[in-house]
């Protein structure tokens, strides 16, 4: 089940049950009250559940949920809101830490290889999107590899009709923005990301080619770092 699938269930659930609590309350049949203390902490719960079942972004993700939880506990009266401000800075600090470790130990061959055909690179190649949106269309040419910043604005960088002879390296980053990064079908795609409420995404759809591909393959390899922003892969 992909992402948009999973997102559009779990919306889909708690808009059938918020619809169900109104008409009960309508009819006379139940007094609730779906405005209890904190309910607005719901918007910053739900997505991050959404997240964290979805192949995005689970980092992000799981750090939305525990300020979210925390703050809806604090709502309640379960626990200090000045001691949870407190923990807050402490607590992401040790969660970047940790997967700083083990991302480090489970990623370890996609990093050194992106290491090393970085170090081999020739490719100056460079696209900056701020406050603004761009479009990068290599079609009919050679793909060496390319860096994308995008801050507040967008980037679509079009390799579908990309001559990739080789493997390559595209370091893209986000910040409160976007990329999408549309590759050909003969070209595998390996992730490496950090992200902050944010994340890689790999939308295409799965042909019998790729399904296929021998290990050989031409590998385009994605270097991001996302902070409040996405990178699609379609």
């Amino acid at each position: 089940m992909n992402n948009k699938n999973i997102s559009r269930i779990i919306w889909g659930v708690a808009l059938v049950l918020v619809g169900i609590i109104f008409a009960l309350n309508a009819l006379g049949l139940t007094d609730i009250s779906i405005f209890f203390k904190g309910w607005w902490t719901l918007f910053i719960i739900v997505p991050s559940v959404v997240g964290l079942l979805s192949q995005r972004g689970k980092f992000g993700s799981l750090i939305g949920l525990m300020i979210g939880v925390a703050l809806l506990l604090s709502a309640q009266g379960i626990l200090d809101f000045a001691l949870v401000w407190k923990l807050f800075i402490p607590i992401i600090i040790i969660l970047i830490g940790l997967k700083m470790i083990f991302k480090s130990t489970f990623n370890k061959n996609t990093n050194e290889k992106i290491k090393e055909l970085k170090h081999n690179s020739t490719s100056t190649t460079k696209d900056t999107a701020a406050f603004s949106a761009h479009k990068i269309d290599y079609g009919g040419q050679i793909f060496e590899g390319v860096t994308l910043d995008a801050v507040f604005g967008s980037i679509t960088c079009d390799l579908s009709n990309a001559v990739i002879e080789k493997d390559c390296v595209i370091t893209a980053s986000v910040v409160f923005a976007g990329i999408d990064i549309k590759t050909p079908d003969y070209v595998k795609v390996k992730i490496d990301s950090n992200a902050i409420f944010g994340g890689v995404t790999d939308k295409r759809i799965k042909t019998e080619y790729q399904k296929n591909q021998p290990d050989n393959a031409v590998t385009l390899y994605v270097e991001a770092t996302c902070i409040f922003g996405g990178i699609d892969i379609i």
